[in-house]
């Protein structure tokens, strides 16, 4: 969870204290906001959470398809996949 007083910081105080913040970053897992003339303008993340963020959107991405997917199919926006490969092999040229 994000801490105001450690994970935001201005962008002078990051370059002169980058290896610290890294550090910090590695050990918590949290990324830093970076600010510019006091508004936030940069979020600084290490590369083993961003890719863990990475990770979890294409889960939650592949959950949201499966769920459109279900309510297509509660919703009959289906249709009997020999009919769907017949029409395929007709528009493809496609023999049996």
């Amino acid at each position: 969870m994000l801490d105001i007083s450690r994970d935001i910081q201005s962008l002078s105080n990051f370059k002169r204290n980058t290896y610290s913040a890294i550090a910090q970053m590695k050990q918590t897992g949290e990324p830093i906001i970076l600010t510019v003339n006091g508004k936030a303008e940069v979020v600084v993340q290490d590369a083993k959470s961003y890719q863990q963020l990475l990770e979890k959107i294409e889960k939650l991405e592949a959950v949201a398809g499966i769920k459109q997917g279900l309510a297509e199919i509660k919703s009959g926006k289906t249709r009997p996949v020999a009919e769907f490969m017949q029409e395929m092999q007709q528009k493809h040229g496609i023999s049996s």
